[in-house]
């Protein structure tokens, strides 16, 4: 990287307003977030690549995300899919360009068993493909989840910090967990939605633990475009700033978004 700027941007979103909501979709975009509109945030602000993450309000509807990624190459994706998907549907999905399934157990009041029957065989199958698994949960739940995908041999890429329980913080077992997840080699972590954190102030804090144990090798940046539930009061600039208070180091910064996550996602291509 030339400049400050990220290079990759591992952590957006792309939908339309007419696009059928999930059943458990706990918002309503109030406009589109268009393919379109994604590339034209990005090039305002001298992103290169980006790797849409599957939002939870449309569940496993992913016709748009690959629409995307084979019109622009310059992108990946995460797929949400039922714990029944077909081998030719995941495999149709890897030569598109997608490289990972998303997890979105956060407002799941009882999220699945994913080390039941059913997702040990989708979880062989993202780690055959050699895709990542993407979660996003409430930290005080994460360790039981990292435990089942870690045996399972998948990578794993952890939402927004982990969502660290609030009251506990950096010592709540979520957090505790993940650092050690990531000590272990196969998990990485996004530097991302730091808006959501609670409190958001926290978010530095968390950032500074992370960077102790992952340096810029296990940490990813994303922006979280276009902020749902947060459109009014969120922009991409401010999200690159915080950023840049995170990590005060720019070679880190760089790391962080330049050469950890073309790694991770654009190896193969």
């Amino acid at each position: 990287m030339t400049t400050d700027q990220p290079l990759v941007d591992s952590h957006f979103h792309v939908y339309t307003t007419d696009m059928p909501l999930a059943p458990t979709a706990w918002h309503r975009p109030p406009e589109d977030a268009t393919i379109e509109r994604a590339l034209e945030t990005l090039d305002q602000h001298g992103v290169t690549f980006g790797v849409i993450a599957a939002a939870s309000l449309y569940g496993d509807y992913n016709d748009y995300m690959l629409e995307a990624v084979r019109r622009h190459k310059r992108l990946r994706a995460t797929a949400i899919v039922k714990p029944t998907v077909e081998r030719h549907t995941l495999e149709a999905l890897d030569q598109a360009g997608f490289v990972g399934i998303r997890l979105m157990f956060r407002r799941v009041p009882d999220p699945p068993d994913i080390g039941g029957p059913e997702y040990r065989m989708l979880l062989r199958r993202i780690a055959d493909l050699g895709w990542h698994v993407h979660i996003n949960d409430d930290g005080a739940r994460l360790p039981r989840p990292i435990a089942a995908l870690e045996a399972a041999g998948v990578k794993l890429v952890i939402d927004h910090f982990g969502f660290p329980d609030p009251q506990e913080g950096v010592n709540g077992a979520g957090f505790r967990a993940t650092l050690a997840a990531i000590e272990r080699g196969r998990t990485w972590v996004k530097l991302s939605g730091g808006y959501r954190v609670n409190p958001p102030e926290a978010a530095k804090l968390y950032a500074a633990e992370l960077l102790k144990v992952a340096g810029g090798e296990r940490l990813l940046w994303g922006s979280d475009w276009p902020f749902a539930a947060f459109e009014k009061s969120v922009t991409y600039a401010s999200t690159v700033a915080a950023l840049a208070e995170w990590v005060p180091d720019v070679a880190v910064r760089r790391q962080i978004t330049g050469e950890t996550p073309l790694r991770l996602y654009f190896a193969r291509c």
